[in-house]
């Protein structure tokens, strides 16, 4: 029985360089890929804005459902969505709440609450507000798209919470 290694030429076969041959087999192999398991639409861009470095540094929150949520992408039936964010340090629920057809508004609260600096990360801005003492913040008039949060306790101790990604 042959192994690799004991079969004539095949080390110099792997050494030399990538001729037309290769390149064919190469591009039916990923074209065979491309039919039989595509990338997901999106992924890649999903991936980019998920990739910071707050991420690199951060607490990542778990995304839990709630109500009737069927998913995070509101349908045009529904008029406002909630979703909730969980980690070891913090939690948050937001609603976000139609306004127009490319348009949000995102009621949130986090707990501890008091002071917390929340940034909405969207794919053209961050915006950033302070949580009252209840918790509460808003961000008015936000577009719709990919959305991620990043939650700060006030005394700068504790690292940042990133929550995933949803769509808006």
């Amino acid at each position: 029985m042959n192994t690799p290694s004991s079969r004539p030429g095949l080390d110099e076969l792997a050494a030399g360089e990538i001729d037309a041959t290769d390149i064919e087999s190469l591009r039916r192999m990923a074209q065979l890929y491309d039919t039989l398991d595509p990338v997901p639409g999106g992924l890649v861009d999903r991936i980019q804005f998920g990739i910071t470095l707050d991420a690199l540094q951060a607490e990542i929150a778990e995304l839990q459902r709630s109500g009737d949520l069927a998913g995070v992408r509101a349908d045009a039936s529904t008029d406002s969505q909630t979703v909730t964010f969980t980690s070891t340090t913090m939690s948050t629920m937001v609603t976000i709440t139609n306004t127009a057809a490319d348009r949000v508004r995102i009621d949130g609260w986090v707990a501890p609450g008091g002071g917390v600096t929340v940034a909405l990360r969207i794919v053209e801005e961050t915006r950033t507000t302070t949580a009252d003492p209840d918790g509460r913040f808003v961000f008015d008039d936000v577009p719709r798209g990919l959305a991620q949060f990043t939650l700060r306790s006030p005394s700068g101790h504790q690292p940042a919470v990133v929550t995933p990604s949803i769509e808006l």
